[in-house]
């Protein structure tokens, strides 16, 4: 680029936004049939209900650190929901989400050897909604995910779960990486 062009457009590379390392989800859970992709797809509606809503923040502002929240409204009433941090994007199919992120990835799938398999190599939340529906949680680990590595994150049915099993996969919300 010609230097008197770099010069013009510098005025305008200062008014692009920062690097922000947080990154905000906001959606309403649909069918993964929605005529537009859905960034909140529920596989199980009797639990996780179309038009139910999830909110995800992931925080990258400390150095080696992901803090992660999640909030919903309008699920299931006085249930826990396992919640995992996985490698896939969400899609029709409940397995097309992958297997868990793992910071250290086990060799051998699927992972099941405590040395991989475990809260401090793997994100993951209990979800407990009360009376109405409505439930928060926290957490954090002392790493970052790999950039496009952690692209979704996958509400398992848990206990009690009517007709699914407790590793049911209900619900998946697509994730966005932090600009």
């Amino acid at each position: 680029m010609p230097a008197p062009l770099a010069a013009a457009l510098l005025p305008f590379a200062l008014l692009a936004p920062a690097a922000v390392p947080v990154a905000v989800t906001e959606a309403d859970f649909d069918p993964a049939t929605a005529f537009v992709p859905p960034a909140a797809i529920s596989h199980a509606p009797d639990l996780v209900p179309y038009g139910s809503h999830v909110r995800v923040v992931v925080d990258r502002s400390v150095p080696g650190r992901t803090v992660l929240t999640m909030s919903v409204a309008g699920v299931a009433a006085d249930h826990e929901f396992p919640v995992h941090l996985h490698t896939g994007a969400c899609g029709a199919d409940p397995a097309a989400s992958g297997p868990h992120y793992q910071d250290v990835v086990d060799p051998v799938s699927p992972s099941t050897d405590p040395a991989y398999a475990n809260d401090r190599n793997e994100l993951r939340l209990a979800l407990r909604t009360d009376g109405r529906g409505e439930g928060a949680a926290a957490t954090s680990v002392a790493w970052r995910p790999r950039p496009g590595g952690a692209r979704s994150l996958v509400l398992h049915a848990g206990d009690p779960a009517g007709a699914h099993g407790a590793a049911d996969r209900v619900a998946c919300v697509n994730l966005e990486e932090p600009r």
